[in-house]
Order: C-alpha cells, then sequence, then structure tokens
C-alpha cells in the first residue's frame, strides 16, 4: 500500500481512482461500511482505491484547543485502512489555509488535478470546503462538472445509535472498552513507548509495562481492565503478545499524581521491555480504581483481578 503525506507525494503518473474521504478515526464498523463499498467499486472498475484522511484533526484547525482524543495512530489507521482493501492513503496536512478552499476548488485541487478521480464513496453526512459548506448533494454536482459519480452511504447503527468516532470516544470515557469494541469490530489499542516508572509492580510481584502513549490518545477511564500487551516492530506489526491486566490512575495507594497506562503481562516476570514500541488493547473492564489501606490488600486485590483477566482473555 502507498502512504503519500500530503499531495505533492501522488506519482504524476497516477491514473483514475476511487477516492473515499473522512477523518476515519478509529476505522470503526460505519467506516468499514464505507470503505468496504469503496473497495468493491474500486474491482468493479478496475481501479486502485485511495483513501484521504487529514492531520491534524480538523477540530483543532477550525477550534484550536479542541482536539479530540484520538482512537488509533496515523500508522494503525493506514495499516487498518489497506487491511480493507485501500491502495494507497493520503494523508493531507489540514492548515488553516486548507479549511479556506471552496468546495469546487477542493474538488479540483485534490480529487481532479492529482488523483484523476472516477468515483467517491463517502457517508451521507459527509462535509466538505470552507466552512463546511459541501454536502453530498454538491459533491455530486460537481461530479457532473468533473466527470465522477458519487456514492452516499447510510451511516451504520448499532442498537439504534450511530456508529461514529464521537460515540466510540464517550464509551471509552465511560470505561466501557466492551461496548467500544463491538462499535470497533476489534478492541480498542492505546500505543506508546515502554519507560520506566516507579517500578512498585515489580516490588509487588507484578511486574508492569509503563506504555507512555503521544498526546491526543484516547485513554479509557480509570480502573482495572483485562486485554492484552502486545511488542511491536518498527512497522508496527506484533512481535509478541501476552495476555495482560491492565491498571489506569495514578496509584492512589501510594499518593500518585501522574496518570499512567500499565500492563502487567500475565505469569510474566522475565520480561524487559523498556524501550520498545508496544501496544496494549482492552477487552473488559474489571473495575474502578480503588485506594487500599495497606499494600497487603493491593496485593490481595492484585491476585483477583489477575485472575479475573486471565479467565476474560482466555474466553477470547
Amino acid at each position: 500500500m502507498y502512504r503519500w503525506q500530503g499531495l505533492e507525494d501522488v506519482p504524476a503518473q497516477w491514473g483514475g481512482s476511487v477516492v473515499t474521504i473522512g477523518e476515519f478515526d478509529g476505522v470503526h464498523r460505519g467506516h468499514q461500511h464505507i470503505v468496504a463499498r469503496a473497495a468493491e467499486l474500486g474491482r468493479e472498475r478496475g481501479l486502485p482505491v485511495v483513501a484521504i484522511t487529514f492531520d491534524p484533526h480538523p477540530d483543532e484547525v477550525v477550534r484550536p484547543g479542541s482536539h479530540p482524543p484520538l482512537l488509533c495512530s496515523a500508522r494503525r489507521r493506514a495499516e487498518l485502512l489497506a487491511g480493507l482493501g485501500v491502495d494507497a492513503v493520503c494523508v493531507l496536512p489540514f492548515t488553516v489555509e486548507f479549511s479556506r478552499l471552496s468546495p469546487d476548488e477542493f474538488v479540483r485541487a485534490v480529487l481532479v488535478d492529482k488523483l484523476h478521480v472516477a468515483a467517491v464513496v463517502v457517508g451521507e453526512d459527509f462535509r466538505f470546503g470552507h466552512r463546511a459548506t459541501g454536502d453530498v448533494q454538491l459533491l455530486d454536482k460537481l461530479g457532473e462538472k468533473y466527470d465522477y459519480t458519487v456514492e452516499g452511504r447510510p451511516l451504520s447503527r448499532r442498537d439504534n445509535v450511530t456508529i461514529s468516532s464521537t460515540a466510540i470516544r464517550e464509551l471509552l470515557a465511560a470505561g466501557d472498552v466492551a461496548e467500544a469494541a463491538r462499535a470497533l469490530g476489534r478492541p480498542h489499542r492505546v500505543e506508546g513507548v515502554v519507560v520506566r516508572g516507579h517500578q512498585r509492580g515489580r516490588q509487588l510481584g507484578f511486574p508492569t509495562a509503563n506504555v507512555e502513549s503521544p498526546p491526543h490518545t484516547a485513554i479509557p477511564a480509570d480502573g482495572i481492565y483485562a486485554g492484552w500487551l502486545s511488542t511491536l516492530d518498527e512497522a508496527g506489526q506484533e512481535t509478541d503478545r501476552w495476555p495482560a491486566a491492565i491498571s489506569i490512575g495514578t496509584n492512589p495507594t501510594f499518593d500518585g499524581q501522574a496518570r499512567t497506562v500499565e500492563a502487567y503481562a500475565l505469569d510474566r516476570t522475565d520480561l524487559d521491555l523498556y524501550g520498545l514500541h508496544a501496544a496494549i488493547d482492552f477487552a473488559a473492564r474489571l473495575r474502578g480504581t480503588l485506594r487500599f489501606d495497606s499494600v497487603g490488600a493491593l496485593v490481595e486485590q492484585m491476585r483477583e483481578d489477575v485472575d479475573q483477566a486471565r479467565e476474560l482473555c482466555a474466553g477470547e
């Protein structure tokens, strides 16, 4: 799969394309529905599929300081899109100047001149151009001018609720990682570098990997979770994977201040993961964060958490 960082990376000889456009944060089931149709159309027409996405998130440019927590990294997003049949991901730098393009200018500069678009597939609520004045109807009208077709796909719903990145962020903020996974089509993942913490887990017999994630990462609510800990290579591919008990919070029993994300690979006390890139996948929330009166009470509860995590992961 090709990954282009801006329009200047698109090869000059690039031919016709089927294009799908969106932030695609999380590449959730709703996104998958749209991208699957673009891939189907690409096969029918014998054309490559290009997914256009944006960095930074448009909200941060239009309303500075409002950057939403991201459900996946840019690399993970591209990897997931490739798995759905996308041939190229074009990440457009979303700047103030870019946000001022009119709908016609956007279509001409991005879709027509660079990607030689033959068909566009988007969600029915798609908006584009300066002040989001463009919609699917206008995109279709411009298609008559520039000779491409448009499909606005109905939004996917679950239990009568539209599946959206915003809704999934709300589920994570509430700690409902199981329902978030159902909307995503897979467990929510947090990636980062394993850094040194206070090493209290090791002293208590449960050594943890303290995963420091990039800014704006969507971190679930404080609490104890069951899931998996993986190490990743430079390309983002898993090299090892273990069932894990995961802690998010400030370690109130020790009067901690910094919020951390730590994972204990079940029954593994021999791992040295410092400096490695790692991923934590969340399966279920076990309980909220508690302050214990003694270290002994904490260790007893940790043993129960580990047993519960082991049982849950074995059933996945």
